[in-house]
């Protein structure tokens, strides 16, 4: 069963300004979703209906099998939200807070406690848990408000840029913890504009832009249908050049090529130059540190396999490789590039 589907939603405001357009979107139960879009994207008002803050105009939206129209109550007994600015209360105790937010979900009072323990000792702040809020770092509040939307055990979680502006060493653990939750069986939806986060964590991604879903697939497929559809762009675009064009031809070339670099246990003249003779190489350079860096044919399917097949036919070793593929924000910068105003009016 899908934790969250929606058919033809669709929010309007007063002003006939059409921020959500026939969202049609379904999120796997126990998965992780990442949910992208440029600012004024659709995004924010597309969770406002899924946690029944506001109203659709038109279209269904189910949330755990429930109706977000017809049973707003039972949806929201399913949700956890961590926003993009903590909303705890900041002169009381993350312990009060926590306890605020499970009476307010209808936890057992002889459970309320133990439970808010337990969650203090998962995310690491129960050292902090007689401390107020507004005496925490910013990395121990959104701790903090992990542990006041998790009290009352929710199936879904969302979660709005909950790693901004925090040190390299609290976002990991805060990844981490993202895993982990979603390992004991929550649905996470994760809002974020941090691009390596999203592509690391999340099993599927939506891109939405100008209230349109423009985009859904696993970060990898993605990012191999860029690859695709560039590859037929730059392909139709060399076929309708003629000679007199050789600047732009050379320029669409330069489009399609990308960079390979790898690093040698020993490396000598033959061995260089056997690479630098090899049909899928466009060129060749040595960098300080050792490494060679290509530019090969991204369009090629056997091009890294030749590479490699010349340098150990050679007798060379290869200590390290990589190569450059298309990056989640490439996806993104693609997918959000054509912005159609008529669609929204």
């Amino acid at each position: 069963m899908n934790a969250i589907e929606t058919k033809n939603l669709t929010k309007v405001y007063n002003n006939n300004f059409t921020a959500v357009n026939s969202l049609n979107l379904e999120i796997p139960k126990g998965s992780i979703f990442g949910m992208l879009g440029p600012n004024g994207a659709g995004k924010t008002t597309t969770i406002k209906m899924l946690t029944c803050l506001i109203q659709p105009t038109s279209g269904q939206a189910t949330v755990g099998g429930y109706d977000v129209q017809k049973n707003p109550d039972e949806v929201r007994k399913l949700l956890g939200m961590v926003p993009q600015q903590v909303s705890l209360y900041k002169d009381l105790t993350v312990m009060e807070n926590s306890q605020l937010c499970a009476d307010y979900y209808g936890v057992p009072q002889d459970e309320r406690d133990s439970r808010i323990l337990d969650l203090m000792e998962l995310v690491d702040i129960k050292y902090a848990k007689d401390k107020r809020v507004g005496q925490l770092s910013g990395g121990q509040k959104q701790k903090a408000s992990l542990v006041a939307s998790l009290v009352h055990r929710p199936d879904i979680l969302f979660l709005d840029e909950p790693t901004i502006g925090l040190d390299p060493t609290t976002k990991r653990t805060l990844w981490d913890l993202i895993r982990e939750l979603n390992d004991n069986g929550h649905t996470i939806i994760l809002c974020s504009h941090d691009m390596h986060e999203v592509d690391m964590l999340c099993d599927n991604v939506g891109i939405i832009n100008t209230g349109n879903l423009v985009a859904y697939d696993t970060p990898q497929g993605l990012k191999d249908s860029l690859l695709e559809s560039n590859k037929q762009e730059i392909t139709e675009a060399l076929s309708k050049i003629s000679d007199e064009n050789s600047d732009e031809e050379d320029d669409l070339k330069n489009l399609s090529l990308q960079k390979m670099s790898i690093l040698l246990k020993d490396q000598d003249d033959s061995i260089i130059e056997s690479i630098g003779n090899s049909d899928s190489v466009k060129s060749l350079e040595i960098a300080r540190n050792g490494r060679i860096n290509l530019r090969i044919d991204s369009f090629d399917d056997m091009a890294v396999q030749n590479v490699l097949n010349t340098i150990i036919s050679s007798g060379g070793v290869i200590k390290s490789i990589y190569t450059e593929e298309p990056s989640l924000e490439d996806v993104f910068i693609k997918s959000t590039s054509e912005v159609v105003e008529d669609d929204r009016a």
